[in-house]
């Protein structure tokens, strides 16, 4: 029996083969039918679009279809569909490899294809070259591929790979090239790939990868490239990198590594390129990094080294480019440094050199940026540097250097010259623009003097002008020309002379123009309403005459207009309204007169804006009220009557106010209370009366600030308490005369008081059931400022009775509404989901006073909660509408998303740090948040971040240390509204 079942088994496994194999065993002419097959099933499962340009692929030979080449028997030996040529775009699914025995090349780079590598491509038992990159094939790379013994050229960068290297890679023996850049894939480097001794070329970088680098890399004999950036590799280099004799380019750059460089570097004589950047290295340079005599590039900034910069540099005579910029280097520059004459880029800012720059650094003569910023460098600037005749950029601000500047007669490649904040005396070069070339120069804060020179005067090139601080001088009318590039010029803080040049108009790219004190006099040309990119005008602190021309309504950019502290006259052109991107407006101490106008309340994203110190009439427009965001508000010294708006009660992140000095009459607006996020006031010598406000700017203002008025009172320093006084005993006959007539009307009061609530019961009894529940709880509602009543129909008017229709957002405990009142203004109101059983346990008292607490916080990055009514029917939170949403909705639109630039997304992290620590520091008693998301930071038209949300807040009692829910009742509020 035994006998028999081994060649039935033999035979069994022998028909087994032949059904599963076939290409093994068939012709030629089997084998084409099967890929003709194949591909034509592939070229069907891909999208439609890309079907059409696979157009040969119909009929004849498929050894003649585009992408395809064949062997003498008329098989497929090379499959390439690469460049974007055809852009592919569907899955490898049904391609099936199983079918292509005589592959050897396959190229897809490049195309538009997706999905997972398939594990049958490990059948591809004769392949060398696999290129799939530039796709977007996800998932893992599939261990089959360790299969591939032929294998010497794999690519599978730029897609969005994932998971870890196989192990398995180790078996590919004749691999030469691996390229994984740029997926998801991550773990540690297996150990195994240090056995692919054939290979020349390993990229690993844009990945996840952690752990170390293996230590045995130094086995990889053959390697020329290895680059592992850009990953979250950590540990030591391993000093085994010394074995790595090929070795040309050897990139770190981007990850965590950490320890010392070590002097095995040294021993890579074949390297061109070493990037160790961007890590945490310490220790100092090797000496034997001289020993790279083929060094061409060395990059080794953003790391902790320290020490000096070896004499041992010298040797390095192929160097490109030297970066060693952030780190904690000292000492002084080698006078060796002038052997590199091949070098072309310098980079030594943001370090700790002190001394002298060595004249050696003038035999650099292919140098074409020399940047020296930020260390402690001082004397002068070595003539030798004239001799760099291929500069273009030199970069020495923020050193302790003096003297006069060298003659640079032979910079004529020179586009940026930067030089601020140091000592030089003198005047600027006379050739600074001798070349033609000049686009940047920074000189502030030096001791420079004479006259601007004329190669600047004409120095078409000009991006960006820095020259404040110095004691520059001459007639700035003639001192600087036309510009069609420049988009910054500072100028401020010298002694400049003359009228201003009508030419500015035809700059019209500037965007900045800061000449403030100086000695500029004549009129502001109404020609700068040519320069219509102008953001920033800064003539304040000059002896300008004139009218302010109303031709500045043209400039539609302009966000800070800076005229103080000039002899300006006549009225403020009510044009300044048009100017809707203004956030900083100071027009103070000058001789403007007229009134206020109206059309200033346009100005809807001013910040600060100073009237003061000149001889403006008549009453402040209410229209003020209108810059909600308004800041600092500066009426001080003007000639003003009449009463304070009340309206400036809006102003809810008014943080400044001074109306002092003026001749303004009547009281204070109760509805001041409100103004939370005030800090500074002054209001004396008005003609103002009665209580002070009670809020705590107020309470904490100086008596200057109050003094000589009509007749303030309240708590504060200097004032009288508002308390009504009692009668004394040496009065008791107008004590008689008040009782007859106080005691007779109030017994008519109290018989009409009898009288109304008699019929007040009795139409309570004609009610519905759900009116006198009303009448137990009580029916209160408020909104500070206002009459509850009449808002609370406002606000059910105004939302339909909470229609749908109105509905911007909802959550687990309630709905939010936008309602725009009957006075224009717009609300969000949140609607809890509460029952009338549910009210009934609530205690109203600790309803109010937690309310009350939250109300109390005036910050102009927290949602402003402006009243609540708890009613049996309806109960509702009244907030501020904030118009963007949550961060998160903006982040998840594209568009908006773009729009939120790093600028804006920096300052939106700013408004939340502010307003967390106002609630922990600065309220009383603390506030914690406990929920700070994306979804509950919420953003205006400026982008200004505001949190909400307080639904899971704590507040801190002073006499305990229990931490309490400050609105706990009214659960969490709907994510991205409030």
């Amino acid at each position: 029996m035994a006998s028999f079942m081994i060649p039935f088994k033999a035979l069994f496994f022998l028909m087994l083969v032949l059904h599963q194999s076939p290409p093994v065993f068939a012709s030629s002419s089997s084998i084409a039918a099967n890929e003709t097959e194949t591909l034509l099933k592939w070229k069907a499962s891909l999208d439609n679009n890309t079907q059409t340009l696979l157009s040969s692929w119909v009929g004849g030979s498929h050894c003649n279809w585009v992408g395809i080449t064949c062997d003498m028997a008329g098989t497929i030996t090379n499959l390439s569909l690469a460049d974007h040529m055809l852009n592919l775009k569907g899955t490898l699914r049904s391609l099936n490899f199983f079918f292509f025995p005589n592959l050897v090349w396959l190229n897809l780079h490049n195309n538009s294809l997706y999905g997972s590598i398939p594990s049958h491509i490990g059948n591809l038992s004769k392949l060398t070259h696999l290129d799939l990159s530039y796709n977007t094939f996800s998932g893992n790379i599939p261990s089959e591929i360790s299969l591939l013994k032929s294998l010497e050229f794999i690519s599978l960068a730029n897609n969005e790979i994932n998971g870890s290297i196989p192990q398995e890679i180790g078996s590919l023996s004749s691999i030469s090239y691996i390229n994984f850049r740029d997926n998801h894939l991550r773990g540690s480097i297996p150990e195994e790939v240090c056995n692919l001794s054939t290979l020349t070329w390993l990229d690993l970088s844009l990945n996840n990868f952690f752990g170390s680098i293996p230590s045995k890399i130094g086995r990889l004999s053959s390697l020329s490239i290895l680059t592992l950036n850009a990953n979250n590799l950590t540990g030591p280099i391993p000093i085994s990198v010394g074995g790595l004799h090929n070795l040309s380019r050897l990139v770190l750059v981007e990850n965590r590594l950490n320890g010392s460089i070590p002097k095995e570097v040294g021993m890579m004589k074949s390297l061109n390129m070493l990037d160790l950047s961007a890590n945490q290295l310490t220790g100092p340079i090797p000496t034997s990094i001289g020993n790279l005599s083929n060094m061409v590039w060395l990059y080794l900034y953003e790391n902790q080294l320290s020490g000096s910069i070896p004499n041992e540099i010298g040797l390095l005579q192929s160097l490109n480019t030297l970066q060693l910029l952030s780190n904690n280097l000292t000492g002084v520059i080698p006078a060796s440094i002038g052997n590199l004459t091949s070098l072309s880029t310098l980079y030594l800012h943001q370090n700790m050199f002190y001394g002298s720059i060595p004249a050696s650094i003038g035999k650099l003569t292919s140098l074409s940026t020399l940047d020296l910023d930020q260390n402690m460098f001082s004397g002068s600037i070595p003539a030798s540097i004239g001799n760099m005749t291929k500069l273009v950029e030199l970069n020495l601000q923020i050193n302790h250097l003096s003297g006069p500047i060298p003659s640079f007669s032979n910079l004529t490649h020179l586009e940026s010259f930067q030089i601020s904040d140091n000592h030089f005396s003198g005047p600027l070069p006379e050739n600074v623009c001798h070349g033609g070339q000049l686009e940047k120069l920074g000189a502030v804060n030096n001791n420079l003097r004479g006259l601007i020179p004329s190669s600047l005067r004409n120095c078409k090139s000009l991006y960006r002008v820095r020259l404040e601080g110095n004691q520059l001088t001459g007639n700035i009318s003639e001192a600087f020309g036309i510009y069609p590039n420049l988009k910054y010029i500072a100028l401020s803080n010298n002694k400049f002379y003359g009228e201003l040049s009508p030419n500015w108009g035809q700059c019209h790219s500037l965007a900045s123009l800061q000449i403030s004190n100086n000695n500029i006099s004549g009129k502001i040309p109404p020609e700068l309403k040519h320069a219509t990119q102008l953001q920033e005008l800064d003539v304040s602190s000059n002896h300008l005459i004139g009218e302010i021309p109303k031709e500045l309504e043209t400039l539609k950019l302009m966000y800070k207009l800076l005229l103080s502290g000039n002899q300006l006259s006549g009225k403020i052109p009510p044009e300044i309204g048009v100017l809707s991107n203004l956030q900083h407006l100071n027009l103070a101490s000058n001789n403007l007169s007229g009134p206020i106008p109206i059309r200033l309340g346009d100005c809807s994203k001013l910040l600060d804006l100073n009237l003061s110190k000149n001889k403006l009439e008549e009453s402040i427009p209410f229209s003020i009220s209108y810059i909600n965001g308004l800041q600092n508000l500066d009426l001080s010294q003007n000639l003003l009557i009449g009463e304070i708006p009340q309206q400036l009660a809006k102003l809810h992140s008014l943080e400044i106010l001074n109306i002092s000095h003026n001749m303004l009459n009547g009281s204070i607006p109760n509805s001041f209370n409100y103004l939370q996020s005030l800090t500074v006031v002054n209001i004396s010598y008005n003609q103002l009366e009665g209580p002070i406000p009670n809020i705590k700017a107020f309470h904490e203002a100086s008596f200057d600030a109050l003094r000589n008025n009509k007749g303030l009172c309240g708590n504060a320093t200097g004032l009288m308490p508002c308390a009504v006084a009692a009668a004394s005993n040496g009065h008791r006959k107008s004590t008689k005369v008040i009782i007859f007539i106080v005691i007779p009307f109030f017994g008519l009061l109290f018989l009409f008081i009898i009288a109304r609530s008699f019929l007040t019961l009795c139409q309570k009894n004609r009610t519905r059931k759900s009116e006198s529940m009303e009448a137990q709880l009580g029916n209160f509602f408020t909104l500070w400022g206002y009459n509850g009543r009449i808002l609370y129909e406002n606000i059910i008017e105004a939302t339909e009775d909470f229609s749908s229709n109105n509905c911007i957002g909802s959550g687990g405990y309630g709905t939010v509404y936008k309602a725009a009142l009957p006075n224009g203004e717009v609300v969000a109101v949140k609607k809890l989901h509460q029952s009338e059983d549910s009210m009934i346990s609530i205690n109203l008292k600790a309803f109010e006073s937690e309310i009350h607490a939250l109300s109390e916080i005036r910050h102009r990055n927290i949602v402003k909660l402006y009243g609540f009514c708890s009613h049996p029917k309806n109960s509702f939170l009244v907030y501020e509408f904030v118009e963007r949403g949550s961060l998160r909705m903006v982040l998840s639109n594209k568009d908006e998303a773009m729009e939120l630039d790093w600028e804006k997304r920096l300052n939106v992290v700013k408004g939340v740090a502010n307003a967390l620590s106002y609630m922990h520091h600065d309220h009383s008693p603390p506030i914690i948040h406990r929920d700070i998301s994306s979804n509950n930071v919420l953003l205006d038209l400026d982008y200004e971040a505001h949190i909400s949300d307080f639904g899971t807040a704590r507040l801190l009692k002073s006499d305990s240390s229990n931490w309490t829910s400050l609105v706990g009742t009214f659960g969490y509020i709907a994510p991205g509204i409030y």
